[in-house]
């Protein structure tokens, strides 16, 4: 009996096992050229541990945690990432086309072969009856190869590794974007905060003024206007105490959501000196515009996109050109107990094929549509250039805008310094003449609420102030780290 060949079942059988390892292999290291993780951007190596293995918060929770949180929790960075590992795949994808295809196949097979002939007219047939029972085995093994393709596959692997630098460069710019808001959030939490406390202190105030001009009445040397006046700015305060409290419940929440906490989770904000950082990295207007050109992520995955769709120009036109390929195969066939004519006895058959052969494929006419599908490419070039044209506008309208608001808003800190320090010295003077008997109610709750408006606007100024700092390092691009932790500037990549 002949043995079905082992050289041909051992070929089979790696390549079957080939191709199932190579699923889980990177032979072109596409995951290289990938961030790590979700919150960090392609070509960060400031830090070796991923960011994101990050423990149960603790009972205070301050801006470095808040920003790592989100940024590991946001749906956006994480969806950005994936695409950039897509891309990466596609890449190797592309790269694979370079090498040869080879597939195996094996077969086995029962057969059962009857043939019956009638006698008819005294002619016996019977002789020619046969009843076999062959086995059949068979296995082929091809080998398919592109020599050359005219440029498609390089085009092709162009188009792909633009794509990926796109897919890089928007991932980072979505990991500053998160980084913006999730730095926001703090701020208008810590805000909330600053709010509320500046809303009791000034409940505290006009209960005081409150008390004064009930205790003035009741000695009969105040007026019941007084006392009423005293009482309905009493009752506002509270009522504006209240909302307070409300608006920081509401500002806690968002930022719980941000971090990826449960909406009532119970923590404190960390609230940083009152030392403000600083703002050495905020350079003359035409060196951030400068800055924002070369590194701002957007800009870089919309230069990245024109590169692709020309690459797709070139991979288009090569689509229309000849290939050359070459192709192989191999295949053996054994039918056991396979009778090969009337008469004889069953035997074993054995069969053996090879080839080798040369392919040259050469497209001659194709209706016209490869001028259209070029034009077509050629259209989304342009397209993704007025595209680029259109991010670099609001990139750089977007830098200007944060320019010139940090420049108001550090102007607008001094001015709300003195405008707190003069309200509250007038308040004190006004609340003194009270008490004496020589200024009025009017004058009291005026310069009360004054100093009120003057706490808010403080408040609200140091916020701005922190915003408009955080955005300008976020519309050069150049936003990390480095802005919360107390360095110097952004490094240079």
């Amino acid at each position: 009996m002949t043995r079905f060949p082992k050289t041909l079942l051992c070929l089979a059988v790696a390549t079957a096992t080939v191709t199932v390892q190579a699923a889980g292999l990177d032979p072109f290291f596409t995951s290289l050229k990938v961030s790590s993780s979700t919150a960090r951007a392609y070509g960060d190596e400031a830090a070796v541990d991923d960011p994101c293995r990050l423990g149960v918060p603790g009972l205070t929770i301050g801006l470095v945690e808040v920003v790592e949180r989100a940024l590991c929790h946001n749906p956006k960075t994480r969806y950005a990432w994936a695409n950039a590992k897509i891309q990466a795949a596609v890449l190797g994808v592309r790269q694979a086309a370079y090498l040869p295809n080879v597939s195996a196949s094996l077969a086995y097979g029962k057969h059962k072969n009857k043939t019956e002939y009638k006698d008819v007219g005294g002619f016996a047939y019977s002789g020619l009856n046969s009843d076999t029972s062959p086995t059949v085995r068979t296995g082929s093994l091809k080998m398919s190869w592109v020599l050359t393709d005219f440029g498609l596959r390089s085009s092709q692997v162009d188009q792909a590794r633009a794509l990926l630098e796109a897919a890089n460069s928007t991932h980072d710019a979505t990991l500053q974007a998160a980084f913006y808001e999730a730095a926001q959030a703090y701020f208008d939490s810590l805000t909330a905060l600053a709010t509320l406390d500046a809303k009791k202190e000034a409940e505290k105030a006009a209960r005081e003024s409150f008390l004064a001009a009930e205790a003035k009445y009741k000695a009969g040397v105040g007026a019941l206007t007084d006392q009423l006046q005293a009482g309905t700015a009493y009752s506002q305060a509270k009522l504006e105490r209240v909302v307070a409290e409300g608006n920081l419940k509401n500002a806690l929440g968002s930022l719980s959501i941000a971090m990826g906490l449960d909406v009532n989770a119970q923590f404190t904000l960390l609230r940083p000196d009152d030392v403000l950082p600083d703002t050495a990295f905020v350079k003359p207007i035409e060196e951030l515009i400068g800055e924002a050109r070369s590194h701002h992520p957007a800009l870089s995955a919309a230069l990245a996109e024109v590169k692709a769709a020309e690459a797709n120009v070139s991979a288009t036109r090569a689509e229309g050109r000849p290939t050359l390929a070459l192709a192989s195969e191999i295949s053996r066939s054994d039918q056991i107990g396979q009778t090969p004519a009337v008469g004889y006895p069953a035997t074993d058959i054995a069969q053996t094929n090879a080839s080798v052969a040369i392919q040259l494929n050469i497209p001659l006419f194709e209706g016209f549509g490869r001028t259209y599908r070029v034009r077509s490419a050629q259209g989304q070039v342009e397209a993704k250039q007025a595209e680029y044209a259109r991010t670099e506008e609001q990139v750089l309208l977007e830098l200007w805008k944060s320019y010139q608001q940090l420049t108001a808003e550090t102007e607008g800190l001094k001015t709300t310094d003195d405008l707190v320090r003069n309200a509250r010295h007038s308040y004190n003077v006004a609340r003194g003449r009270y008490k004496a008997g020589v200024g009025n109610i009017v004058e009291l709750l005026n310069v009360q609420s004054a100093l009120a408006k003057a706490e808010q606007q403080r408040i609200q100024t140091v916020s701005n102030w922190h915003s408009a700092r955080l955005k300008v390092a976020a519309s050069v691009g150049r936003i990390g780290m480095w802005a919360i932790t107390g360095l110097t500037g952004p490094s240079g990549r």
